[in-house]
């Protein structure tokens, strides 16, 4: 079961927010400050997060998204942008690979998993290096979440985001897409986040200067401010 919350204008686009692993909905609360002045805010809690009951077994990346296509179609949300942060970019990536006449606007903030680095310690190690940069308030928030998720949830979970591989998705996604990383994120490095923006058909870059994997948290404002021109220069077109 997935549980949404919604808050904005019943006008203009719609964004849905789709969070990483261990997270929940509340870690959007500043974005979606900002893009509910423009449109209505649909930020998630998949299954077995945040306040979401755990289902029976964690469901992989393409059946991540499968589910969120049909969260959109059953909820009639018209004009989605599709937002995701860390692990949610691989679900957003599969759900508008499979459904591009459904998504035609796709946001990915902090893209994994980098392959070079596909392996649980390196994944860890550059976690580590990124929260030793990390504001107080993410450090706390993010062990909230963590610790109602539970740690076996979580490993169980991480198995199916390390088996993704999102790098042979991406080609398929025809979404104009904007990728945005913070400037000192390890665990989505400049090299492979240019490397994300070239193999996606429709898409460029944005780094936010001075932040880390948690950019859409600390950086709210400034990722606000790239999202909403990312839509606006495609309903110009």
């Amino acid at each position: 079961m997935t549980l949404v919350t919604e808050s904005g204008l019943h006008t203009g686009p719609s964004f849905v927010l789709v969070h990483g692993i261990g997270m929940g909905h509340r870690y959007w609360s500043g974005l979606s400050r900002i893009l509910e002045k423009v449109g209505r805010v649909y930020a998630l809690d998949l299954p077995g997060f945040g306040d979401a009951p755990e289902p029976a077994r964690p469901l992989d990346m393409v059946a991540s998204g499968e589910l969120l296509a049909e969260l959109v179609e059953r909820w009639r949300i018209e004009r989605p942008v599709l937002v995701g942060h860390s692990m949610g970019t691989q679900i957003v990536a599969e759900a508008a690979a499979h459904h591009p006449e459904l998504f035609k606007t796709v946001v990915l903030i902090a893209p994994t998993v980098n392959p070079a680095e596909r392996t649980v310690a390196k994944q860890a190690l550059r976690l580590v290096q990124d929260l030793s940069t990390t504001h107080p308030r993410v450090l706390w928030m993010g062990a909230r979440y963590y610790l109602k998720a539970g740690p076996r949830w979580y490993i169980e979970k991480l198995g199916s985001m390390m088996n993704h591989r999102v790098e042979a998705t991406l080609p398929r996604v025809q979404a104009r897409t904007l990728v945005i990383r913070g400037e000192k994120d390890p665990v989505c490095p400049h090299d492979w986040a240019v490397r994300v923006a070239t193999i996606l058909p429709h898409a460029h870059l944005a780094e936010v200067p001075g932040r880390g994997h948690e950019t859409m948290i600390t950086g709210y404002r400034r990722v606000g401010e790239l999202i909403l021109k990312h839509v606006r220069a495609g309903s110009h077109r």
